[in-house]
């Protein structure tokens, strides 16, 4: 018997206990967002390297997504980690870089001294008005972040920044950028990272503040924004605009809260990050589902071949595998536990699968994977980067590790 084509495959509908009326309702309005609005300017933008139009940005925005963790009290949804990741995936499905964007809001670049201003830029970042770039690594500080160099020096009411940033998305088209800059030298008997702090750069978008300059980074995937290599030259940021509880020890108290709510937000990223690739290994396994039933070879579709089919299979059984596993966590965050080691996992299981199963992907499509007239190669190159950014495998293996087994 034939093959009977079904070359629309319907995506994973949320399950109980995870499945509410409004979930399923957010889940549909992101996705048929991501197939009609986001696909169309993927196919057209990611070729030429091309940053995502702010028209798009404000579409988003107009959903509220940009403050969908944001409590309502200040513009924003007011919903959880498991919704901000599942509207992530499902964007992620159509170009990560735009499942990515989500998190230049949700209150980021909001934790200045000055308490009204800061829920004025709450409110302007549930509205999508206050998005923004992160300047922490350094060309000789990544996973290391306790070796920032760049310098913040006092004067007078004002800090002057001085160094090289880099690896900074979207600085340019950016409302502002967090600068990660050493105050001080640590003291005998202090870690590391005392004496560095946060500071809140403010900027038109399009153009870089007096005494930066950027040129673009060229990189092989993750289009959609442009990333910069910056350099500062005595960059002026008001005192009001040092922000408090974040990397530093000048502005924050030094108790478990501070460094509870630096922690958690890293752990919110290492489970973003799990369902962004979740979303490019579903869209290479959803194109793939479809070519299988296309694709004629032998007078047969190549889906009648069994080891293609184990393979789909396989596919399918992994992403569901880690789509499961960044749900919990996320649940898990939404609840209020720390969850530290399962954020790493799920991080490090999802950007893995997302490379093994777009690479699968690429072989079962033959040389027509092998071509930019297949969107293949557009996954193949995103999933990859999402096993180095926001902690790489090896980072993440080390975090697992060091909460299993006690260190010297």
């Amino acid at each position: 018997m034939p093959l009977q084509k079904r070359l629309d495959p319907q995506p994973p509908e949320l399950k109980a206990p995870w499945r509410t009326g409004a979930r399923i309702e957010l889940q549909i309005e992101a996705r048929a967002f991501a197939r009609d609005i986001v696909l169309p300017v993927a196919d057209k933008l990611d070729p030429q390297k091309a940053e995502m139009p702010k028209s798009l940005i404000d579409q988003m925005a107009a959903k509220g997504w940009f403050g969908i963790t944001i409590p309502a009290e200040h513009g924003g949804m007011g919903l959880g980690v498991f919704e901000y990741c599942l509207v992530s995936e499902e964007l992620s499905r159509a170009w990560l870089s735009v499942g990515s964007i989500l998190a230049r809001g949700q209150g980021l670049g909001t934790q200045t001294i000055d308490d009204a201003r800061r829920l004025e830029l709450l409110r302007r970042s549930s509205q999508g008005k206050w998005i923004g770039a992160i300047a922490l690594s350094e060309p000789t500080a990544g996973s290391d972040l306790a070796a920032v160099q760049t310098r913040a020096i006092r004067e007078g009411d004002h800090w002057l920044l001085s160094g090289t940033k880099r690896w900074a998305g979207f600085a340019l088209a950016a409302n502002f950028i967090e600068v990660l800059a050493r105050t001080r030298e640590p003291k005998q008997g202090e870690p590391r990272s005392a004496g560095l702090e946060t500071f809140l750069v403010v900027k038109q978008p399009g153009t870089f503040p007096d005494g930066m300059t950027g040129r673009v980074i060229d990189k092989i995937g993750y289009h959609g924004f442009l990333t910069w290599h910056l350099e500062l030259d005595g960059v002026r940021v008001p005192e009001g605009d040092r922000l408090t509880g974040l990397y530093g020890d000048e502005g924050a108290d030094a108790d478990l809260g501070d460094f509870a709510a630096v922690q958690r937000g890293l752990n919110i990223a290492r489970v973003h990050t799990a369902a962004r690739a979740v979303g490019v290994a579903r869209a290479a396994l959803e194109d793939t589902w479809a070519y299988l039933q296309e694709r004629e070879q032998f007078g047969h579709p190549i889906g009648e071949f069994q080891a293609l089919r184990f393979a789909l299979a396989d596919m399918a059984a992994e992403v569901a595998q880690a789509r499961a596993f960044w749900q919990q966590v996320a649940h898990l965050l939404d609840q209020g536990e720390a969850a530290e080691s399962e954020s790493a996992q799920v991080k490090l299981l999802a950007t893995e699968m997302a490379v093994r199963v777009t690479n699968r992907a690429m072989q079962l499509h033959g040389g027509n994977g092998y071509t930019t007239e297949r969107r293949i190669e557009r996954y193949w190159r995103d999933a990859r980067v999402t096993t180095i950014f926001e902690g790489t495998s090896e980072i993440q293996r080390r975090i697992i590790s060091d909460r299993m087994l006690p260190r010297a």
